[in-house]
């Protein structure tokens, strides 16, 4: 495996997982250009892995044919993930519970290096209301989710794990070390943590770690536009949100030999 030969393969799958990458971000259709400014890759590569891409259902095209987007395999794959996983069906009578108890949208994130991807949601009945798609990726530092993972490591694993400075999604975004260490012992001490405007504006949530592994790598969250998080529904929240970290912690017993 150290011929030439093996190596261009690699590379052509590396830069064919970079398109895909490329594509699965909220910013609507791309075309050619786009990808090939964005990603370094020579127009004439680019166009011979999307052919590819289409050719397998991993991309779809728009009626134009110069517009790109994931495609339906990329779903169907995402799909069996959650179902081999069985994450979603872990976590489906908490996930109903809460959005019960809140009536507000309830959702469950996976860490995955200095991110969160969302694995599952419960949308609130409220006209205005969070919308987040299934499979999104948001900066760990930036959610509530994403800070509960975080404070469930050492400074140390969080530094390996972030890359610094932080980026900021809005104005309100923690962005220095100093500010989000403190934040993260604050979170320890308290049992959850919270978000105020500061991954999508107008927005706010609170959430806990879900310590069925060790350390905690899905954490569910609350959310709701800001006018229906004051501090009183946020300290309700929490409440509900810290009694089922207490039932998580009862049924790891059970289900630890699974997990």
């Amino acid at each position: 495996m150290t011929t030439d030969e093996s190596y261009r393969s690699v590379k052509s799958a590396g830069r064919a997982l970079d398109v895909l990458e490329a594509l699965a971000t909220p910013d609507g259709p791309r075309s050619p250009v786009e990808l090939s400014r964005a990603l370094g890759i020579p127009k004439s590569s680019l166009h011979a892995i999307l052919r590819t891409l289409l050719d397998r259902e991993w991309v779809a095209a728009d009626p134009t044919g110069t517009r790109f987007s994931v495609g339906l395999r990329a779903l169907e794959v995402g799909a069996t993930f959650l179902a081999g996983a069985d994450v979603a069906a872990l976590h489906e009578v908490t996930l109903d519970r809460l959005a019960e108890c809140s009536g507000e949208t309830v959702q469950l994130y996976r860490l995955d290096r200095g991110a969160v991807v969302l694995l599952a949601r419960r949308d609130s009945a409220h006209i205005v209301r969070p919308v987040c798609a299934v499979g999104r990726r948001l900066p760990a530092h930036a959610t509530a989710a994403g800070k509960a993972l975080l404070a469930a490591r050492s400074d140390e694993e969080v530094d390996r794990l972030l890359q610094w400075p932080l980026p900021a999604v809005t104005g309100r975004t923690v962005t220095t070390p100093e500010a989000l260490r403190a934040e993260l012992a604050a979170v320890r001490r308290r049992g959850w943590a919270e978000e105020w405007e500061e991954c999508s504006p107008g927005l706010a949530a609170v959430a806990v770690a879900i310590p069925l592994r060790e350390p905690a790598v899905d954490a569910i969250s609350v959310a709701a536009p800001v006018d229906r998080l004051g501090p009183e529904a946020r300290a309700r929240l929490a409440a509900v949100l810290r009694e089922t970290v207490a039932q998580a912690r009862m049924a790891r017993t059970l289900l630890a030999p699974n997990l």
